[in-house]
């Protein structure tokens, strides 16, 4: 027995968002259900969809005599069968249409469940599909309601959700507020498909500029890299693909146009916006606006350091509240960036911190330092007071003594002796050694008195001996009492006695 499926085919096509050939297939699955809950098998079982419309359940059987048929289900008489089919005979198969109506409650109910359970499977799939390919685009919905401080929002589908940390702290909604967000995440769960949303997301920026910029949708202007901190402040670093455009102006757009639409999406967000360089001087330079960098010192490449140096007028400018623009410029260039003024620089020894980065760098040996000046933080005004006074190095400081110092009457007694540890930090002073072997005595003059060692040839034990003015004769051992002669060449051009 034929039913009459082809409208409700359409119309669940229709509602549900699903091609024709799912929804069959789900209809067949529902079919197949009810006969198997019926029959207890559907290993005999087709289901077929007809050109009109008509969807019918078919039994494949196997003729067999007529007492010989032990299994109704899958077996049919020889009479039954040639009234479907005259030709019909022993040991043939034949298609029998099943009616429906045979179909128990029981099974029209499994039935039911199992297509609603295929069809929401089934537009699950389907939407995650849809959706999964959408991450990292801009979609616009509906506020909805809030829950927990996360907002649900209509997407026309599916409901998205909106998460407190993805939320800018700039805005505010209301129901049925239009709502433009970036695909975050797409998730399987339980309990259904669930889409996060989120407006803090630099990529979210990225797409805004994508819509509003038609260079950057082309690739003309690429955008190298974006940092954030939603609700305050935004700098991205972009680049032209062609010297004929300018990247910052075409982000831009004539009197501001472009730029205006993506700051009012942002609810007042303030945007930087800056040429990228490859030159990392440059670059830094260009990060730190809207301040103006009257210079930039690598003080070490390898660990990525370097000094920003402002007017006075601009530092906190290029510092921002609470640190946020030079955060934000070192996020964007990757590099550590100190800030400091031209008074401040002018503090710094610079030349010595730089030369120390650049030896570390190459794994060269420090060089020694001699003179005060060189010293890493010494105080100018210290080093210059002492330059006057004729003491240029470190060692003409060292051997000056207290009074000495105390006489310079432009150095304070602090400065010396932060000046005195300053140089135990920085410097290693090395004491020469004395002299390993002792020079040969000189002969002794006339009536000199000069001491001399004796060893007991009998006792072995060693003395000294009082010489002066001796030429000859014999002493006798303290210990052992050893008589030992004493005798004494003259030198040559001595006369004898």
């Amino acid at each position: 027995m034929g039913i009459d499926m082809s409208e409700a085919i359409r119309q669940l096509s229709q509602e549900r968002g699903l091609s024709e050939e799912l929804i069959q297939n789900t209809i067949e699955d529902m079919l197949l259900a009810a006969y198997r809950k019926r029959y207890g098998t559907d290993e005999n079982a087709i289901v077929r969809f007809e050109d009109d419309g008509q969807v019918t359940i078919l039994s494949r059987k196997k003729v067999v005599e007529h007492d010989d048929v032990y299994n109704p289900v899958d077996e049919i008489d020889l009479f039954e069968a040639r009234e479907l089919n005259p030709d019909a005979d022993v040991g043939d198969e034949i298609l029998v249409d099943v009616d429906t109506k045979e179909f128990n409650r029981q099974s029209v109910q499994l039935a039911k469940q199992t297509a609603y359970q295929s069809i929401r499977e089934i537009q699950k799939d389907s939407l995650y599909s849809e959706f999964k390919d959408k991450i990292g685009e801009i979609v616009i919905g509906y506020y909805q309601r809030e829950r927990n401080q996360t907002i649900y929002v209509d997407l026309g589908k599916i409901e998205g959700i909106l998460p407190k940390k993805y939320q800018s702290s700039r805005e505010t909604y209301h129901l049925n507020d239009r709502i433009k967000a970036l695909i975050k995440e797409v998730n399987k769960s339980p309990s259904g498909l669930q889409v996060v949303l989120s407006r803090t997301d630099p990529e979210f920026v990225r797409a805004i500029f994508e819509v509003e910029v038609p260079e950057v949708y082309d690739k003309t202007v690429e955008i190298h890299k974006i940092v954030r901190e939603a609700g305050y402040r935004t700098k991205l670093a972009v680049y032209s693909n062609r010297d004929d455009v300018d990247p910052v102006g075409a982000c831009v757009g004539l009197k501001g146009v472009r730029i205006q639409a993506v700051i009012k999406e942002l609810e007042g967000e303030k945007i930087d916006i800056l040429k990228y360089d490859r030159d990392p001087k440059m670059f830094i330079k260009n990060a730190l606006s809207p301040a103006e960098v009257r210079d930039v010192i690598i003080l070490n490449e390898k660990s990525k350091k370097a000094l920003a140096v402002v007017s006075d007028s601009l530092l906190s400018l290029a510092i921002g509240k609470q640190g946020l623009n030079v955060r934000l410029a070192n996020k964007l260039t990757d590099w550590m960036i100190d800030v400091k003024t031209e008074a401040q620089f002018t503090e710094m020894d610079i030349a010595t911190e730089s030369k120390r980065a650049v030896e570390e760098l190459f794994g060269g040996e420090t060089e020694e330092l001699s003179r005060i000046s060189e010293l890493p933080g010494v105080d100018p005004a210290v080093a210059q007071s002492l330059l006057n006074n004729d003491i240029d190095y470190i060692e003409d400081f060292l051997d000056l003594s207290q009074e000495q110092l105390d006489s310079i009457e432009t150095i304070t007694p602090v400065q010396i002796e932060n000046l005195r540890k300053l140089i135990e930090e920085s410097v290693e002073i090395v004491e020469e050694e004395e002299a390993a072997e002792y020079e040969e005595d000189e002969p002794a003059e006339d009536g000199e008195e000069v001491t001399e060692e004796v060893e007991c040839p009998e006792c072995h034990l060693t003395f000294t001996l009082d010489t002066a003015g001796v030429s000859g004769g014999t002493i006798s051992c303290p210990n052992c009492g050893a008589e030992l002669e004493l005798s004494y060449e003259k030198e040559e051009g001595e006369q004898k006695e």
